[in-house]
């Protein structure tokens, strides 16, 4: 792996963005309190697991087999990327479709099976994957032990994440709803994604 600092950066922007998992999260948490929260936030962690096994083990065989699809992925990867920060600025549609989402996705009897399957059945973590992980990928690694290890980081840092938002959510509830705190948090992350996924682009492999 390359650049460790670099990729945790990256992931925790990543973690912290809204989306599907942290609206069950927050749902079940402020419904059911601090037990349901940590229910969903485990749920999330093991559908998080089966798409980290799912996509490393599909994707080292490919890049040991193509020095084209890494190149491919690497440039999907910085758009992908640039997307993210540029839907990011657009938060107020994002935050539409992820209630959407949240509503077709809590079908589940418990906390921990409504966020299971909210981040199971949800294309978009295995496509982040497909198309993140390479970037940090050492010439001389091991692609299968490589994306596994970072899909574990990846894990590990949403499990620490969600503890702390479930934890603090009550006491900060007020503050981040807030709309400077919301426009001043969506435009630094949409910056920092947008400037690395271009710093990706030009990068050589």
């Amino acid at each position: 792996m390359t650049s460790i600092p670099l990729f945790i950066l990256a992931c925790v922007l990543l973690i912290i963005l809204p989306g599907p998992d942290t609206a069950i999260v927050t749902k079940n948490t402020i419904t059911g309190g601090r037990k349901a929260g940590m229910q969903s936030m485990l749920g999330t962690c093991a559908g998080l697991g089966i798409h980290t096994v799912a996509c490393v083990a599909g994707l080292s065989a490919l890049i040991v087999q193509s020095a084209f699809a890494f190149t491919v992925l690497k440039y999907i990867g910085a758009i992908y990327l640039c997307y993210l920060g540029i839907r990011t600025w657009m938060n107020m549609r994002a935050k539409k479709e992820t209630a959407a989402e949240l509503e077709m996705a809590a079908k589940g009897n418990s906390a921990f099976k409504q966020a299971f399957f909210t981040n199971i059945t949800n294309p978009k973590v295995a496509v982040f994957f497909l198309t993140f992980l390479p970037q940090f990928l050492a010439p001389d690694a091991q692609p299968f032990w490589a994306f596994l290890a970072m899909g574990i980081i990846y894990a590990v840092l949403t499990f620490i994440w969600f503890i702390f938002y479930v934890l603090l959510l009550d006491s900060i509830r007020t503050f981040m709803n807030k709309p400077a705190t919301q426009a001043a948090m969506e435009a630094i992350t949409g910056a920092v994604l947008v400037g690395f996924g271009i710093k990706l682009a030009f990068e050589k492999t």
